[in-house]
């Protein structure tokens, strides 16, 4: 794990000098890889489905790409998102740098936030974006939020990411400022990537349970259900 904290220090580094990682770009040719549906998303917005329990209620998509995960929810739940380099406008969608700008929609509180993929990338500021979550979720909201397992068997640390650090490191600071409901990884697999065989994915799509030992070397990524404390 000190090899892997020491190559998000540089990557950190070059953010604070040249900010490439952020910039519009770089995060509009990131999000294409997102159209279509994948393993977690699946995942998040069959629990967001299942959370919602049918009722009214308004969620919002932190760093969400495309809104691909607005495509997969019932109609009951009232989708937002924020993102840095939207493809496209939309009345429910809002453009802004989120390392830069609050976490913010309007003077909107929202039932339900999401966050996959966006704290891998926070870097320092990581425990002002919980704080930020905090504020604009309602009083028995619930905030979903993914974590790699960067203490995977095998982790593979993709090159932009500004805030490795092992799970017990963001559990903990997650647990500042929220209650932490339930954990559980996204997936088990050998390697460190979302399963892509049809009876695997199959198999642990429903599956939100940890295995004493086997999920902390095969857990790909966790999800955190949290509410406010």
């Amino acid at each position: 794990m000190e090899e892997l904290v020491s190559s998000a220090h540089g990557a950190a580094g070059q953010r604070e000098n040249g900010s490439k990682f952020y910039n519009k770009d770089f995060w509009r040719q990131e999000n294409l890889k997102y159209a279509k549906p994948h393993f977690r998303l699946e995942k998040a917005a069959r629990i967001v489905n299942s959370l919602s329990g049918g009722r009214p209620v308004d969620l919002l998509d932190v760093g969400c790409g495309p809104g691909t995960l607005g495509t997969l929810l019932a109609q009951n739940v009232r989708y937002h998102g924020i993102d840095i380099a939207l493809t496209a406008p939309a009345p429910n969608l809002l453009e802004a740098d989120l390392m830069t700008s609050p976490i913010k929609f309007a003077d909107m509180r929202f039932g339900l936030v999401v966050a996959q993929g966006f704290f891998e990338y926070a870097g320092e500021c990581q425990d002002q974006k919980f704080a930020e979550v905090h504020d604009l979720l309602t009083d028995d909201g619930t905030f979903l939020v993914s974590y790699v397992n960067f203490g995977h068997r095998d982790p593979e640390v993709y090159w932009p990411y500004s805030n490795v650090r092992p799970l017990r490191d963001f559990r903990d600071s997650l647990a500042r400022s929220f209650t932490i409901r339930r954990w559980f990884p996204t997936a088990h697999n050998w390697n460190h990537s979302e399963p892509n065989r049809p009876i695997l994915r199959m198999m642990q799509m429903p599956l939100s349970i940890n295995i004493p030992v086997i999920s902390p070397a095969l857990g790909v990524e966790y999800f955190f259900l949290c509410t406010r404390k």
